[in-house]
């Protein structure tokens, strides 16, 4: 018996190994596949540099870090818009948007959420949805208190906007003309299962923030070892964050954006959008212009997510994206930035023939990002004619 159990050990332990190996490989492939999509990437790069920093004191005497793009020839008459990131990302993750809307003409307003981005490390007790719906309103007072505005959420960012829809009913009334979800939801329920079903879910949302919480003292060990496993690491930012074919480059600026969250703010802010619910408040927004965008293969926030919202908005427009992941605006930015500018080209247009919103049908539509597309193939095209050049 105890041969036999050392056969059975070696053998999982072979099998194992194997695994791991085969792994590698696989990742070691889609590492080269990504190298060859550096054509993808922004000519100006994943840099910014802003018109504007200041830092807007919160409730709780916070500092949060805000950054503003105001355009040459800004006409005072437009809205400004206002963006808010998602769970472990920062305004960094909206640089393809800021500049769209800065050459459309727009002044924009960005914000890093609390404990995320150059913003201050939040006491634990104050890292919930509703403390950052006041951090809103906060960075909103202080950037742009009079005029008209757009609100503009990725993920948690499109619950802040909610929570703040509920908490301050009176500035989204008289001064939000459209607001924008970007690969969001009105409840946390099923937010935190990443695509494994419920029951393997529920053992994630039980087990994920205390095992964060234990590994927290040990993050800055966390370098070394992403450098070991940087591959590995990729392919898991890759599947998580997007469903098409994405570059070298935007997985590197993704996993550092995520990964320079600390392991305890990710844990309490699980916790925080697992309890978020905000179906009711939706309400608010009927006489609001409002798009969801949701991309077709995001295992986070779903589709059927984003249709919850929709339900509950009857003039709202609802808009699908093939091969987009959770990481919608990074993947596919000129589809995410033309949508939000129609959805403000709309508001204005129906405020001015005084349309009212809940008069107008519901609309889906589901679109694919054609010119990407054709990007990949042309890179695939252009590379697979230089490995046929002899050395």
């Amino acid at each position: 018996m105890a041969g036999v159990g050392k056969a059975i050990g070696l053998g999982a332990a072979a099998a194992a190994a194997a695994g791991a190996a085969a792994a590698g490989v696989a990742a070691d492939r889609a590492a080269m596949e990504r190298r060859r999509l550096s054509s993808l990437d922004p000519l100006d790069g994943f840099a910014h540099t802003p018109d504007e920093v200041l830092k807007v004191i919160a409730t709780d005497g916070l500092n949060l870090h805000v950054e503003i793009d105001t355009p040459d020839d800004l006409d005072p008459d437009l809205p400004t818009i206002v963006m808010s990131h998602g769970f472990c990302l920062s305004l960094r993750s909206w640089v393809l948007q800021r500049r769209g809307f800065v050459q459309a003409g727009y002044r924009v307003v960005l914000w890093d959420q609390r404990s995320h981005g150059e913003s201050e490390v939040s006491e634990i007790e104050n890292c919930t949805i509703d403390q950052l719906a006041h951090d809103l309103r906060a960075v909103i007072d202080a950037t742009c208190p009079e005029g008209p505005l757009v609100l503009v959420g990725h993920s948690m960012g499109g619950m802040t906007t909610m929570a703040m829809t509920r908490h301050h009913p009176e500035l989204v009334r008289d001064r939000v003309v459209a607001v924008a979800f970007i690969a969001t939801a009105a409840g946390g329920e099923g937010l935190t299962d990443l695509g494994f079903g419920p029951l393997v879910g529920r053992v994630i949302g039980q087990v994920g923030p205390r095992l964060l919480s234990q590994l927290a003292p040990h993050q800055r060990w966390l370098a070394p070892v992403r450098r070991l496993g940087r591959n590995l690491e990729d392919v898991i930012v890759d599947r998580f964050s997007y469903d098409s074919p994405v570059s070298e480059g935007l997985i590197r600026f993704t996993a550092d954006l995520i990964l320079a969250t600390r392991f305890e703010v990710m844990a309490v802010f699980i916790q925080a959008i697992q309890t978020h619910d905000e179906l009711a408040t939706l309400t608010a927004l009927v006489d609001t212009e409002v798009l969801v965008v949701n991309g077709e293969g995001d295992r986070l926030t779903p589709p059927a997510q984003s249709e919850k919202i929709v339900e509950r908005l009857p003039g709202s427009e609802h808009v699908i994206v093939r091969d987009a992941g959770h990481l919608i605006m990074l993947e596919h930015p000129e589809i995410v930035t033309g949508q939000i500018l129609a959805l403000v080209d709309r508001a204005e247009a129906d405020l001015a023939a005084g349309i009212a919103v809940q008069q107008k049908p519901r609309v889906r539509r589901v679109v694919l990002d054609v010119a990407k597309g054709r990007k990949v193939r042309r890179s695939r095209a252009r590379q697979a004619g230089s490995d046929k050049v002899p050395s």
